[in-house]
Formats: structure tokens, sequence, C-alpha cells
């Protein structure tokens, strides 16, 4: 069995929003709902729980709101695109038009997904001035992770840049493809030269088009067909704009209002839309029968055939390997993140791709104080188990990150919820963190002048009082420059399904299943409740002048969580 590390997990007040408003849609009385949601102990077993605990290190805090904010509780914002393999900076608008992938000569492998590179097929030039010749040829994708080669599938480039652009325009086995742009123009020749529908359904050049291709071809004739038989076409709207947009709801009435505008324009158009004839207008014809697949599996073998991780990659979903297509690589983002509740600037990076900083990031590991624990004796079962009713002390740590010294009062239930509860006490439930200053200025303060004397010795007097061998009620363990040190002690439950009725819980009586998975884990929760005043002088309208001093202005704040300490296992006796 793996050796269990204790952790510490902290709950985001969002989810008790959420929780609060269902509990107040009920049918409740109103003095009873707040007894019961102040009266309410976290489970961290609860299947919500999962979606509400958070490492400090995963949370942001929000000045102006003054509470923790999780991932869910913040609003993501796009500030640039670019691409992971060339750091290119991709503009917003090119995304939309282009799609999430980048357009340069950035491509993966279509087997094991490594970056591709370019080289020529010519040998390269030798003798005197090799460094100075040109290579000529044509030019081919190779990875240096499996030796897969575009050559296997008849693509070769004509120049070493580009590829995104010469891709586009090969097939595989390199026959040329025609771009949408180029299909439209052939199609709006047709048209004017009265050849609209007379290609024959299923023709070699409707089985030539790709799934891409099909697409747009159907899509740019619909728009068509849409703007010719809607009435949004008669008011002029295009585009993005129909019946919906507020521009159109006086043209749409004018509609109604004037009978004869409106019978001119029912006499005119009939309103039905017809289908694609060709593959140039987007029809594609499925064939009756698979013989040809299924020849070509057979063919092949299960070595030919694209597996699902690649098929996954392909935009054209392809079912063998020689159909499969180098794939270009998805852009990725940097994002600031926002506060739900007010708008404030919780995360922004530094707009430039090349740079990895942040310029604001109120991460909540420097506004809260981190809590630790440890046991405080090694675990007596083996395994480093916890024995079942055998009170158990651990230390459990706080740190303050704050400039200012902070007023801690924890809490626990007298027994852990779920079907084994486990007995919690916390010897010293309240005590005062010290103000995280600078390591030399308490240095130099203590050594110099009479306050430095007296400020050693009343510490050495509280570390002779509170620093004690054994664990006492109401006094704290150990004290250091901001962080103190508390026992809690702990009784683990029986697990024993078949023991005493005096051990077990109502939950158990209810419950007499088998144990489930990680039920052996001890969890604890506790609520935290902070107290500290800060100094507001500094922010805006916080600093009143009188005179040629500035009156320090203090702010008291408060703030409470839940969070949750895994112990450790315990043995099943």
């Amino acid at each position: 069995m793996a050796e269990f590390k204790p952790y510490t997990y902290f709950q985001c007040p969002c989810s008790d929003n959420s929780v609060s408003v269902r509990e107040v849609g009920g049918a409740n009385p109103a003095g009873q709902e707040e007894t019961d949601e102040d009266e309410r102990t976290f489970d961290p077993r609860a299947p919500r729980a999962n979606y509400s605990l958070y490492p400090l290190e995963h949370l942001l805090y929000c000045e102006d709101c003054h509470q923790i904010r999780c991932p869910r509780c913040v609003l993501d914002e796009i500030v640039c695109w670019y691409c992971p393999n060339c750091l290119f900076e991709v503009p917003s608008s090119s995304v939309k038009s282009e799609g999430n992938r980048c357009t340069r000569s950035c491509f993966q492998c279509p087997i094991c997904t490594a970056p591709l590179s370019v080289s020529s097929t010519e040998p390269p030039p030798e003798g005197l001035g090799a460094e100075y010749a040109t290579v000529s040829g044509t030019y081919v994708l190779n990875c240096s992770y499996c030796l897969w080669s575009s050559k296997e599938i008849g693509i070769e480039l004509d120049k070493p840049n580009s590829v995104y652009a010469q891709l586009a325009k090969i097939k595989n086995g390199g026959e040329p493809l025609l771009l949408p742009k180029e299909r439209r123009k052939a199609l709006e020749e047709r048209r004017e030269a009265g050849e609209d529908g007379s290609h024959i359904p299923g023709s070699k050049e409707e089985q030539e088009l790709d799934a891409e291709s099909h697409f747009y071809n159907l899509k740019s004739f619909y728009q068509e067909q849409l703007s010719d038989s809607s009435p949004a076409g008669a008011l002029g709207l295009t585009g993005d704009y129909g019946y919906g947009s507020p521009g159109a709801l006086s043209r749409i009435m004018g509609l109604y209002t004037s009978g004869a505008l409106g019978d001119r324009k029912s006499k005119n158009k009939s309103g039905t839309m017809r289908e694609a004839h060709d593959a140039l207008e987007g029809l594609q014809i499925t064939p009756l029968s698979a013989s040809d697949a299924i020849a070509r599996l057979c063919t092949s073998g299960w070595e030919g055939t694209a597996s699902l991780s690649q098929r996954r990659e392909q935009p054209h979903n392809p079912r063998f390997v020689s159909d499969l297509r180098p794939v270009a690589n998805l852009l990725r983002t940097k994002r600031s993140k926002r506060c739900k509740t007010c708008r404030h600037i919780l995360s922004k990076p530094e707009s430039k791709v090349q740079k990895t900083h942040f310029r604001i990031r109120l991460v909540a590991l420097n506004y809260i104080p981190n809590i630790a624990i440890r046991a405080l004796q090694a675990p007596s079962a083996p395994s480093g188990l916890l024995a079942p009713l055998k009170p158990t002390q651990f230390l459990l740590t706080f740190s303050n990150p704050l400039f200012d010294s902070v007023r801690v009062n924890i809490a626990t239930p007298a027994h852990t919820p779920g079907r084994f509860g486990s007995k919690v006490t916390i010897l010293c439930p309240q005590f005062e963190v010290g103000a995280n200053t600078d390591v030399w200025d308490e240095a130099l303060g203590e050594s110099g002048g009479k306050a430095g004397s007296e400020r050693e010795k009343r510490r050495t007097k509280a570390e002779a009082s509170e620093g004690q061998g054994q664990a006492e009620a109401g006094k704290i363990w150990e004290r250091g420059r901001n962080w103190v040190s508390v026992v809690v002690e702990v009784v683990p439950a029986s697990l024993r399904l078949d023991g005493p009725e005096f051990l077990k819980s109502e939950e158990q009586r209810r419950d007499a299943g088998p144990l489930r998975e990680d039920e052996d884990v001890l969890e604890i929760p506790v609520f935290v409740r902070l107290e500290w005043e800060a100094d507001v002088a500094g922010e805006e309208g916080g600093g009143l002048a009188t005179g040629n001093k500035e009156k320090e202005v203090r702010e008291k704040r408060e703030l409470a969580y839940w969070c949750v300490l895994g112990v450790g296992r315990i043995a099943q006796d």
C-alpha cells in the first residue's frame, strides 16, 4: 500500500450559494432557514464536495469582495492566440476565418502526433561553397519519432515554407485540390452558362470531393436559397441578421401594414426552396454498398486501419492509414481571469507570447494562512495506518502570509461525518498568528536597544510557558515569527461492521453495507474564521492628511471558510 500523505483542501464559498438558494426555495419557515444554514456542517464525503474543494495553490483571492475564488467562479477573457510550436501570435480575425489551427508550417505526425520537420528529397550539395548553394527539388514532411514521411501518402511540396497553403491544394496522392473559393467561382461560371443542375449525381467529379468541400458547397448553396426564398431577403437582411434582429422590427411590421407590398412579394416569390442537384451545390451520394471499403480492409489488414485516436485528430474522419494527412498544430490562448461578482481582475498574463510572467496575479496563497497537519508521533499501527479507538495527536500549523497579525478561531464537529465517525478535539481553538515581517527587521529590532531585549525576554517566556513536551488544553504547542502550531487529538473510529451497537452511529445503523472505496480515509472538516486589521492608508481614499502627518487608517476585516484535513487511513481491525 502506498504511503499516505496528509493534505489540506479549501472550500470555495460559491458552492454554499447554490446550496442556500436551493434550501430557500423549499417549504421551510423563514426563521428556520438561516438557522439550518448556520448549523450545517460541511460533509467532505458528499457528492457536491468533490466540486468545491481545492488546494490553496489553485485558488485566487478577490481584493474587492475579500473572498476566495475558485476556477468555477471566475470569468476567462482571451488575451491572445498563439501557436505553441512557432510562438507566433495569431489575430482573432484569422482564428475565426481559418480555424483554431496554425496556418504556417507547424504540423504534427498523423501516426504518433510528434512534430514534423521539412526536408528536401535531393541530397545536400557537397564540395567547395556548398554552404552557399541553394537546395532545389521537392520537399517532404518527416517525423523523427516514428519515421513517417508525407511521401508515403504521395504528398511532395514545392517549397519549404507556407506548408499549410500548399497542403490545402494537394490531395493524398499528389493530385490538385480545388479550394472552396475556386469551386464557388466555377459554380457561378456554370450558372452564367446555363448549366445549372446538368451534372448527374454520383459522377466522378462528385466522388472526388472530400467532406470539407461538400460542407462549404452546401453552406453557400443554402445561404443563397435562404436569401432568395425567405422574406428576410426582401427586407434587405443578409448575413447573420434575420427575424431576431431588433433593427428588422419596423420593416417586418411594414410588410403586414402595407398589403400591396405583401401581395406583390407573395406573387413574385413562391417561397419554396429547391434541393441541391450536383456536387458543386453540396449534393453527396452515399454508396449503397460498402464492398469497396470491405475489400480495402481485407487487403490492408489491421495495420492499415486508422485507430480511434488518429481519426479523432483528422477533420474528415478517415478509415485507413493511407487517408491520414498531417495535422496542423492547435492554437493555445493566454487568458485573464475576472471575478464574477465584481468583475475585478484576478489574473492577467503578459500579452507577449515569449513572456511567461503575469502582470497581475492575486493568488490566495498570499492572502490566506496556509494550513498543514502532521502526526505528532509516529503511528503505532503497521504500514503507517491509524489504530482504531486509540487516541492520536496531530500538529495543526497555521502560516500567516500577511503583514498584519491575524486572530484565528477554528471549530470542528465532535464526530466526523459519515458512517464511521471519529472523535476530534482541538486543544486550543483560539490563538493569534504574528505578522509576516522581514527576518532582518526582526533581527535588527531584537539586537539593538532596550526594546529589543525586552521583546526577546517576552518571547523566551512565552516559549517556556507554551512550548511544552505535553499538550494542554487552551495552550498552543509552538509559536514562530509568523506561524503557530496547535494540537488536535483524534480517536479513529472502528471499521468493524459487526461491532457493538453503542459504538455504531445512526448512519451506520441505517446502512450496514460493506466498506466502500476510500471510506477508511479520515477526513476532518474544520471551520476557520480569521480577523485582522488591514492598513488602508495606501488605498484610494484611505489616507487622510493632517498638516504634515498622515493619519493611519486601519480597517477590520473578516474571512470565514471551511477546509478539509486529510489525516490518514484507519487500519481495519
